[in-house]
This record gives C-alpha cells, structure tokens and sequence, in this order.
C-alpha cells in the first residue's frame, strides 16, 4: 500500500527505506538503514524528481500512482546516474513511454551504458537551463563531481525548493516524519549525516565549495536530498557544516586518539595519552582502528582538530588495520590537521618513522610533540613520555 507525504501543498515525497540492507555501496554500514528519496511536483506538468533503488521500487511505484492521481506523467528529472536512484528508470519508462527525459549531457550518455533507450525523449539540460511546469519554474545547477561527474540540482524559483542530488544526504532509514525538524538531527542523524559526507562526498571539497556558491545566491528555502530528512528549517546549521566540512577544517577543537595493538600493550599506550588528555578538559575519544569500522574511522579523524595515531609496528610496517585507515585519510585527500604519533616495537621498532612519512605527503599537516617509542610495553620512562606527549598536545589545542 502507498506511504506518500507532502513536501509542500503541490510537492509530494514518494521514497521508501531500507532497513535490511547491511553495507551501503557494499562498503560502508548502516546499522540504521537508508532512505530512498523521489519527489513528484504536481502542476500543471507533473515532474518526477529521480527514482529509486531497486530495493523499494514496488512501494515506489505505488506511491507514485497515488500521487498522480489519474494523470500521466510528463517529465523524468534525472539528477544522478548511480543505481541506487536510477534503478527503476526502465521501468518507469515501460509504464510511461511518453514521459520526457531531462538530464545532462553525461547523464545521457550514462543512461544508455544502463538501458537501452534508443527512441526515448531525452531533453538535454545544462548549467541555467530552465523548464516550465505551468506555474511553476525548474531551473537546473549543474554539480560535477558532487559526486559523480553526471550530477546535476534542480530549483523550484517560486517556492524555493532546492532538489541537492545526493549532497546533503545522510544514512540512516526515516522514522516516520521525512522532516529534519520533526527529528533530533544533532542526536540521530548528525554522526551518519558526517559519515556520508566524508565518505561519500569528502574528497570532493572544492567541488562542494563551488556549489556552495552557487547555493548562496538562491533563495532556498526547502532542501530535497537523495537520502535521508528534506529540510525546511534550520538550514543555515546544515549549509555551515557542509561549508567546514568542504574547507576540511576541523568541525570540533579536540582530540581523537587511534590505535592498532596486538597484545595490548600500545592499547595501554592509546588509553594513558586520552586519560591525561582528559585530565587536561580536552574532549577526547579512542578508537581500537581493528575493530571499529574503517568509515567511522575517517569520519572522527575528519570531525577533530587534534589526533594521535598509536600503532604497534608488523612485519617491519604500520600494523595492517592502521596502515589501511591512514590509506583511507590519503585517498580522501585528509588535510590541515595537528597529529602526534606513539609507536611500539619489540625490536626495531618502524611504524613511528613510516606514519611520519605518510603525513608528510598530505596537505597542510603539522606534528605535535615528540614521537613516543614503546619497546613491547609501557615502562615508567615511557609513561612519562606519554604524559609529556599529552601536555603538548593539549597545550597546542589551547593555543590554537
């Protein structure tokens, strides 16, 4: 049976969730599930806004014949190519051959590596292109690489509704209310909403930025996204986070502290650095790299202005899970950040020496303190190391 809701009195929310699923994209967790976002404006044309993952496509569809109501539907906006919003357009096209295609140029040549659409009514669209819906107006932004190089947004002028694509999305199923004011976002959806972007969108920072920009000059009153809540208050909180995380500046002054331990021993070390650093009112969270999920990872890394990296030394290297989250930070384009490193070594201690080298080659990355060596475990001399690795770290925090 349909579950439809109105965005406004002529703009109707037509998605569905996912709480089954276990790995979005099949790489990142969500214990929470997804949302599936569509949105159908009713004027004097009816304009589908995307379509779903393949995952709901059957509710999507009811939804969608309760929304029209009897009429046809003239035009499919198709903002971004991945599958899990363009699964079901074949088959929207099956049920409505006469529906018209408005998509850009790359879009269109994406939709025929996935259907085949030859014949079909593609509109191609680009950059300041408007189309009329009858009263209303739909002019299109182009976002390359936010995060696919295909991505487009679509405005409504005339009652401020932004269609953001996948920007300003996040994990996690709705829970009744599609609305981020009928939620505890700061509570509920903040961490996923930071998990989403840095790993979905965060390597594409001046990206962001430009759209950004472009954002600045509309007056937007509603945003639309891909996944998760549609917001119509409060906007400006979530604009100014897109605008930190964009910058890759630290969205909180505190410290993360990371470790990869065997046996314990560096574990020990992670935990005396956090509980000076905690004794000193710095905000503080740990995290075992091996057993906390690689997209977590990147996101408080990303979240902090200050972070240790502790990491037992393996087969003359970085210890494995370390060695791939720092791999992960690199590929993200991680930046601008105060780090400080502890290694441990039963007899040649490495991994020290070789996470230097790898935050050398990013942007803008400055240690702090002097790096710490453990020999197997943690002596009175090298508590006091630790403690002293603390102190500087906290006493950077606060100069900064």
């Amino acid at each position: 049976m349909y579950n439809i809701t109105n965005v406004t009195e002529d703009i109707i929310y037509l998605g569905g969730n996912d709480r089954r699923i276990a790995l979005f994209e099949s790489a990142f967790p969500v214990p929470r599930g997804v949302s599936y976002n569509s949105y159908l404006l009713r004027d004097e044309k009816t304009v589908l806004f995307d379509t779903v993952d393949s995952a709901v496509s059957d509710l999507f569809f009811e939804n969608l014949e309760a929304a029209l109501d009897g009429r046809t539907l003239d035009i499919l906006v198709i903002h971004h190519m991945e599958p899990d919003h363009s699964a079901t357009v074949f088959r929207l096209i099956e049920k409505f051959p006469e529906v018209r295609i408005a998509a850009s140029q790359k879009t269109a040549q994406m939709l025929q590596n996935y259907f085949p659409l030859t014949g079909k009514n593609v509109q191609i669209v680009k950059e300041g292109d408007t189309m009329s819906a009858g009263k209303r107006s739909v002019c299109f932004i182009a976002a390359p690489m936010v995060h696919w190089p295909e991505v487009m947004m679509s405005y409504i002028p005339e009652e401020g509704v932004l269609f953001s694509a996948d920007a300003f999305g996040t994990f996690g199923a709705l829970g009744g209310s599609i609305f981020a004011d009928e939620v505890f976002f700061e509570r509920d959806y903040l961490d996923d909403a930071r998990r989403y972007y840095f790993n979905i969108v965060g390597k594409y920072g001046i990206q962001v930025q430009n759209v950004l920009k472009k954002a600045g000059k509309l007056d937007i009153k509603i945003i639309c996204p891909l996944h998760g809540p549609v917001w119509r208050k409060d906007l400006g909180m979530l604009l100014a986070k897109y605008d930190t995380w964009s910058k890759y500046e630290p969205e909180e002054r505190g410290a993360a502290v990371f470790y990869a331990s065997v046996y314990g021993h560096t574990a020990n070390a992670a935990e005396i650095v956090a509980t000076e650093l905690a004794k000193k009112g710095v905000p503080v969270k740990i995290y075992d790299v091996s057993h906390t999920h690689v997209s977590v990872l990147l996101s408080e890394a990303f979240r902090y202005s200050h972070l240790v990296f502790c990491s037992t030394t393996y087969n003359n290297g970085i210890f494995i899970s370390m060695e791939n989250f720092i791999a992960d930070l690199k590929a993200h384009f991680f930046q601008s950040r105060r780090y400080a490193v502890v290694e441990n070594g039963s007899w040649s201690p490495q991994a020290g020496a070789l996470m230097e080298k790898e935050f050398s080659e990013m942007k803008n990355m400055h240690e702090v303190g002097a790096k710490v060596t453990v020999l197997s475990s943690v002596k009175e001399e090298t508590r006091a190391a630790l403690i002293a690795l603390a102190d500087a770290v906290a006493d950077d925090l606060n100069a900064q």
